[in-house]
């Protein structure tokens, strides 16, 4: 009868179970913990239905283990094992731990590196979609097409909302985890990576939707009057929404007119901005100034945090999304879109206003004009004339009436 048992010494989980008439105990590095040996439970399961089978390949399962020498099955003819010729050709030549075992390690060694809300996301997608589908592989023996099957029935699967099926940019957030601890694996283990030229899916390109001046206007005009101030500093500073509810007063210095952008909230938690880049100083327009110096009236005295909810805390940005934001848009009849695109917004009418490039690039927390250009360019002609009417009037101011007018008669020969 297979079992779970646990080594006193360690702490760790062990497997036992029959095959061939003979006992069988494998050591893992899993802790006893209900998740593991739930996890445990699965591995056991399979095994014993490969037993069953005739079909247990006792190296595949514990390829460093001493017992599979003993358990090899030779073919007829033929010096090489079963399991040595069922490796891919690029597999290791080396023993390689099971994919949930070496995905924990990875997991461990790089989350150090990330904010709490992308590890939540890594963790979230090993557990439900790596694990179910690769946990129980070695993962030295994980074959392109292994990769290739999994990546099609994702393009299958439902997405959150139960109507469409996953988007190219989610497959993609999901299959970069895989790519990253095979790759890492290969590394370790000496192995080819089996992701060699599999490519990203391609990802359309979203296109901005800023609004227009009169759209703000009606909607700073509309919103209640205790969010007023904030979608004035989300419209015209052009600041990430974690900045903007991560903004404290003491980074707002009125008496320069900045706002220093120095932490940032996401999924409530306090952190690092975005990027270096991302630390900036900002310039209060009039209109920012006055809606900050509203705002202290309200918050100064109960809250560190510029913008928070009665408790003093940041606000939480699905909370504002769903009971501000979507009804006010629905109220004015505007298409639907994120606060995101009050970022966006900033962009477009410091562009159409004839602001420096590299002053805009600075605000927004660019390191360069380029993105500023691709992304934001193309609505400038929205907010300004299209004709090169903005050419005339300068050659106009520049050289006169009569200057700027290009005589068209042929030159007289010595004249």
């Amino acid at each position: 009868m297979a079992s779970i048992q646990v080594r006193k010494e360690t702490g760790t989980l062990i497997i036992d179970f029959y095959f061939r008439g003979q006992r069988c105990r494998e050591q893992t590095a899993l802790a006893d913990t209900p998740a593991n040996r739930k996890r445990l439970g699965k591995v056991l399961a399979s095994i014993e239905e490969e037993i069953a089978q005739g079909k247990f390949d006792y190296r595949r399962f514990f390829p460093s283990s001493k017992n599979a020498a003993k358990f090899d099955q030779v073919i007829p003819g033929n010096t090489l094992t079963a399991a040595a010729l069922a490796v891919s050709p690029g597999a290791s030549s080396k023993p390689t731990p099971l994919f949930k075992t070496f995905a924990d390690i990875w997991f461990s060694e790089k989350s150090i590196e990330w904010r709490a809300s992308h590890k939540k996301t890594v963790r979230d997608d090993i557990d439900k979609r790596l694990a179910p589908r690769f946990g129980d592989m070695v993962v030295g023996n994980i074959t392109k097409a292994d990769i290739l099957a999994f990546r099609a029935d994702l393009a299958k699967a439902p997405a959150r909302n139960k109507k469409n099926t996953l988007s190219n940019p989610r497959i993609n957030k999901i299959l970069n985890p895989l790519r990253q601890i095979l790759c890492e694996a290969a590394d370790r283990y000496d192995f080819r990576t089996p992701f060699e030229n599999i490519k990203q899916l391609r990802v359309k390109r979203t296109d901005v939707e800023p609004f227009s001046l009169e759209q703000v206007k009606s909607i700073i005009d509309t919103v209640r009057v205790d969010f007023k101030p904030y979608f004035t500093v989300r419209f015209f500073t052009g600041m990430r929404t974690g900045e903007v509810h991560g903004l404290k007063w003491k980074y707002v210095d009125f008496q320069r007119r900045l706002i220093l952008i120095r932490e940032t909230v996401v999924d409530g938690e306090e952190t690092y901005t975005k990027t270096d880049s991302s630390q900036r100083d900002i310039q209060m327009s009039q209109l920012v100034f006055d809606a900050l110096k509203e705002q202290e009236k309200g918050t100064r005295q109960c809250s560190e945090f510029v913008f928070c909810n009665r408790e003093g805390q940041p606000l939480d940005y699905k909370n504002v999304n769903n009971r501000v934001w979507k009804p006010l848009l629905r109220h004015l009849g505007l298409k639907l879109r994120r606060p995101y695109q009050c970022r966006h917004t900033a962009a477009t009418l410091w562009l159409g206003a004839g602001e420096n490039p590299e002053w805009i690039a600075r605000q927004l927390g660019h390191t360069t004009t380029e993105m500023l250009f691709r992304v934001y360019s193309r609505y400038v002609p929205n907010l300004t004339r299209r004709d090169g009417s903005a050419f005339e009037r300068m050659l106009t101011a520049t050289l006169g009436d009569g200057q700027s007018q290009i005589d068209t008669q042929p030159v007289t020969e010595g004249a």
